[in-house]
């Protein structure tokens, strides 16, 4: 029965890396049908020019029977039009006094930087989609880890029984549907919403209570980028909360209890150990975030109001009022041309990461 023992053994081998080799191939599959094989199709449709017909677009090849000809037709037209006044349009959406003067709302202060001649103008609503979206974006993941990193921090020191519950209460919110969270934000912010109901109710209260007149409110929360930071944090908190939690609970106690050991304050321990060994969670948090916030859609449109502009409405817009395939299209391959260098800089610091730790 030796003689069989070896042929057993490489059998079991080649089964178990086929084995290996099928739990790989699965997220690539994933990947494949669902991101790579639609991003194809909608580049190729960038290309195309628009058309009166269902699908509304041009094909990009056409055959000649007559002349046994392929032929291949490239519009760039869609590039152009997004590219088109560039260096201007960024610019303007970079000005610093430009920002100054949009957050004061003063038509004063206004007048008096363009008399200075420190604003500038530019009129590609694409690069201020853009722009804006980033900031937007990046507004709603520094306040998603400045909030959800102490609640996470406090999750980890909870006793374990309690744990599974925070974590719990933390999820609840995905138990109910995302369309009807916003528009209880809409029912709660608007200026005849709930919190100013409460305000005035508290202002005649306190009138009543000290014979003179007393207002609060109402206050304008709405439509707004308020509203619109507000909204994105309350619905991707969870997406920083759980990679963060993930991360700090692999953090040993006893390295803790070394620092306090050797004399160490609280805040040198947070900033020598704690912090150091959470930030690939910092980093996967801040990349779940940032990178739905960029493309949302949903809040700017029911919250955010029509100055907010953010590149997902004016993808929608062209989409679906305009009908004009080939130019979403465009938008929407930029837009992951954007989301990319995030990915790629979180790709090379963990390679890094690793390197560092292998060393």
């Amino acid at each position: 029965m030796k003689w069989l023992l070896p042929s057993y053994h490489k059998s079991n081998g080649n089964t178990r890396r086929l084995g290996q080799h099928l739990i790989v191939l699965i997220p690539y599959l994933w990947l494949i049908l669902l991101f790579l094989i639609p991003f194809i199709i909608v580049f190729k449709i960038s290309f195309s020019v628009q058309e009166v017909a269902i699908p509304p677009y041009a094909s990009l090849l056409a055959y000649n029977t007559d002349l046994n000809q392929l032929s291949i037709f490239i519009n760039f037209t869609n590039y152009q039009e997004m590219f088109e006044q560039f260096g201007s349009s960024l610019l303007s959406e970079l000005n610093p006094f430009n920002f100054v003067a949009k957050i004061a709302h003063s038509d004063h202060l206004y007048e008096f930087l363009n008399q200075q001649n420190l604003i500038t103008s530019g009129q590609n609503i694409y690069i201020k989609a853009y722009i804006s979206s980033i900031y937007y974006a990046l507004l709603a993941t520094f306040f998603c880890l400045l909030m959800g990193y102490p609640i996470a921090y406090a999750i980890t020191k909870a006793k374990a029984k309690y744990r599974n519950i925070l974590l719990l209460l933390v999820m609840l919110p995905f138990w109910t549907s995302f369309l009807l969270r916003v528009y209880a934000w809409m029912s709660l912010l608007s200026m005849n919403g709930i919190t100013n109901q409460l305000l005035r109710d508290i202002s005649l209260f306190l009138s009543n209570l000290l014979g003179t007149t007393i207002s609060i409110g109402p206050w304008d929360m709405f439509y707004n980028e308020f509203s619109l930071i507000l909204v994105l944090v309350y619905t991707y908190l969870p997406f920083m909360i759980l990679p963060l939690y993930t991360q700090l609970i692999k953090i040993d106690p006893k390295l803790i209890e070394a620092a306090a050991d050797l004399g160490a304050k609280h805040f040198k321990t947070f900033t020598q150990i704690t912090w150091p060994l959470s930030k690939p969670g910092v980093i996967a948090g801040s990349m779940l975030v940032f990178i739905p916030a960029v493309g949302e859609y949903v809040v700017p449109e029911l919250v955010g109001g029509s100055e907010n502009l953010m590149i997902g409405k004016v993808l929608w817009q062209a989409f679906f009022d305009q009908n004009n395939w080939p130019l979403a299209s465009a938008i929407a391959v930029i837009m992951i041309a954007i989301l990319i260098i995030p990915l790629i800089l979180h790709h090379r610091s963990e390679n890094k990461r690793r390197l560092g730790e292998a060393k």
